[in-house]
């Protein structure tokens, strides 16, 4: 592990090329390797026992890439799995639970937060904790939304039934009114004109992705790990399965610059 190892950065499916796609922008000297545990998504209605299961072993998978952070760019990973993914990949570990609660107190006007996620993901209270020990008089209002990640990950990004899952949905948040909204799963950025629309101006929608990637430049550069200036990283891509249609939906997001995905499953 030194200065040009590159960065791991792993979700169960697309979703995290959100992350991805942050990281590359910000620091585009630093090599990427991106893991998309497809033939186990969505990681939201598992048990958590399986949710660490999968985690480490994209963990140990990673860490035999010679990376020298991990990007947990997975909320149910985040909230159920980091020890067992910090074991398991023995380098610094990032998750996105924190910099998203700090996010959104940041862009909050009332205190009065929302949160969506995965099944796993609500159930856990991870964001509410966070935003706890971060503010004592925020407020939260919470909302499982399990139907978004297999709609992201089929490419229905908009459209009727999109936004009628949405509304459906978002209904308790709006009744909370809550002036800021944590997309607790970095599937529903994909969503965010759907999610904009059904929940109105007044609330400000607030994704991990640049949080985690400014807290990942900052810990690299403290470690002394930061890639050269002027240098020009590598960016890799594997799936578990179906990696063809991976690809086709990641240059949807990334661009053509996504020209192989290679797969690796797990025994």
């Amino acid at each position: 592990m030194n200065e040009r190892s590159p960065i791991g950065v792993f979700d169960s499916g697309l979703g995290g090329l959100t992350v991805f796609k942050v990281l590359a922008r910000r620091m585009p000297e630093e090599s990427l390797i991106y893991f998309g545990d497809t033939a186990h998504v969505p990681y939201g209605s598992k048990s958590p026992e399986a949710i660490a299961r999968f985690s480490s072993e994209v963990a140990r998978f990673l860490a035999g890439r010679g990376i020298k952070l991990l990007v947990v760019a997975c909320n149910t990973s985040s909230a159920w799995a980091l020890p067992a993914i910090r074991k398991a990949a023995k380098v610094p570990v990032i998750g996105v639970i924190e910099p998203g609660a700090r996010g959104a107190l940041g862009v909050s006007r009332g205190g009065r937060v929302g949160i969506i996620g995965t099944e796993a993901t609500v159930k856990s209270g991870a964001y509410e904790k966070a935003i706890k020990a971060l503010s004592k008089g925020a407020r939260t209002a919470s909302a499982a939304c399990p139907l978004f990640v297999p709609l992201v990950e089929e490419g229905w990004w908009s459209g009727e039934v999109v936004e009628s899952v949405a509304r459906k949905y978002l209904a308790p948040l709006k009744k909370a009114r809550v002036d800021a909204v944590i997309l607790g799963c970095t599937h529903y950025p994909y969503l965010k004109p759907v999610l904009a629309r059904v929940l109105g101006p007044r609330v400000r929608l607030v994704d991990s992705a640049e949080e985690t990637a400014r807290e990942t430049e900052m810990i690299l550069r403290d470690l002394g790990l930061r890639a050269p200036r002027g240098a020009r990283g590598r960016r890799e891509f594997y799936a578990s399965d179906a990696p063809e249609r991976f690809k086709r939906l990641a240059r949807r997001m990334l661009g053509p610059g996504v020209s192989r995905v290679r797969m690796h499953r797990f025994d």
